[in-house]
């Protein structure tokens, strides 16, 4: 089982980021996705779930209305599209997959908002 997280790197105020999450050795399209961040000092946190087949997603209020989750099924890929990025975001990013009682976690990417 893998989930190995990209995308992440160095941005602006302001600016946007696209994490990706690509999964394989379990049966991805079966699984809810979520995306975790964790900032130093800080307990890890729910950014933004979606649900196996995509149709319902939920966000944390830090993330409403700047953060899209979505998922490719096809792809066994989830995705979190980041805009208007925050110093505050800035943290390592975990991918997260889960059914019932199982649960995969990524090794984590890191977003860094500065100027």
């Amino acid at each position: 089982v893998q989930l190995v997280e990209s995308g992440g790197g160095l941005v602006q105020p302001g600016g946007s980021l696209r994490l990706s999450c690509a999964a394989s050795g379990f049966s991805f399209s079966s699984y809810a996705m979520s995306w975790y961040r964790q900032a130093p000092g800080k307990e890890r946190e729910l950014v933004a779930a979606i649900s196996s087949a995509g149709v319902t997603t939920n966000y944390a209020d830090s993330a409403k209305g700047r953060f899209t989750i979505s998922r490719n099924n096809a792809k066994n890929t989830v995705y979190l599209q980041m805009n208007s990025l925050k110093p505050e975001d800035t943290a390592v990013y975990f991918c997260n997959g889960k059914r019932v009682k199982t649960i995969y976690w990524g090794q984590g990417t890191q977003v860094t908002v500065s100027s």
